[in-house]
């Protein structure tokens, strides 16, 4: 794919995914969705503790070890990251690199680095996007220090 030298994250998505106050995007789920072994797209659910934007131009990406979501990052390095925020379908298309495992991480996960090639933004002019996918947390404290560790993790 050519790459759109132009391509970054808006302010609003930039916000979102910057690592600042967590505990008010506890309900906010992501999906990545990469590209399997047969060529099948792959869902995988991430949350505002997974993802960090670097810039607008560059994600960082936690995702657990061994799972299919990480192989087929590994394998293919492509990526699209999918969030309803705002009243708005947001799509980030990434060419993701593994970084390297951190020997000391408190949450061992897969670590990579993400190139923006295209964001897109889609609202319809007929009917107005109230949610995209939500999440309730089972121990949102638990999570929320879970989420602050290991996006401590991804800025290293």
């Amino acid at each position: 794919m050519k790459t759109n030298e132009d391509a970054r994250l808006n302010d609003e998505l930039y916000a979102l995914l910057g690592g600042e106050r967590l505990a008010e995007k506890l309900e906010i789920a992501m999906t990545l969705h990469t590209v399997d072994e047969e060529g099948y797209p792959h869902q995988a659910m991430v949350s505002a503790g997974e993802v960090w934007a670097e810039s607008p131009k560059r994600l960082r990406i936690a995702l657990w070890l061994g799972t299919n979501t990480t192989g087929n990052l590994l394998r293919t390095g492509k990526a699209l990251l999918a969030v309803v925020y705002g009243g708005v379908s947001y799509t980030v298309r990434l060419q993701a690199s593994a970084l390297p495992e951190l020997a000391d991480a408190r949450h061992p996960r897969a670590r990579f680095a993400a190139d923006v090639l295209e964001t897109r933004a889609d609202v319809a002019k007929y009917a107005e996007l109230t949610s995209g996918i939500t999440i309730r947390l089972h121990e949102p404290q638990s999570v929320l220090v879970r989420w602050e560790e290991t996006l401590e993790e991804l800025r290293r």
